[in-house]
């Protein structure tokens, strides 16, 4: 057998596993970002803020106690993906972009309480979702 002085190795991380991308490293911190938003609306609805308002003519109209409920539940699962991506474990991009996705899919029915949040939100949400599910090509160190 004999070597081939071209082939180059995948950087590996702290247990020999691969580097996390630049991707993977944009859209653990951006799952940060969207949970943390998430767990702070959570805490608005909980507390009855006057922040939303309430349309009667809604077909997902819940109180806005529960809504509270539902981001803050989501919001924690974001971050636990976040630390699933961020420390690169082999479940983490999975999990990572299905929170994201049932992030997206929870500002767009609350998109009639709170507009100017929850459309920023649904677009940080679509980033994550394109970051974790892009397909990486890697490259061959031989000529």
């Amino acid at each position: 057998m004999t070597a081939t002085p071209n082939a180059r190795r995948a950087p590996e991380g702290p247990r020999g596993s691969e580097a996390l991308s630049g991707a993977s490293q944009a859209a653990g911190a951006l799952l940060v970002l969207s949970g943390s938003l998430s767990i702070l609306m959570g805490a608005c609805g909980i507390a009855k803020d006057s922040l939303f308002f309430s349309s009667t003519h809604y077909a997902y109209r819940f109180d806005l106690t529960t809504w509270g409920v539902i981001h803050l539940v989501v919001g924690v699962v974001l971050v636990v993906a976040a630390v699933g991506v961020l420390t690169n474990r082999s479940w983490g991009r999975g999990a990572g972009a299905a929170a994201a996705g049932i992030s997206l899919i929870t500002q767009f029915m609350f998109v009639p309480y709170y507009p100017a949040w929850a459309i920023p939100v649904m677009v940080l949400d679509l980033i994550i979702v394109f970051a974790l599910t892009r397909f990486h090509v890697g490259t061959s160190g031989g000529v």
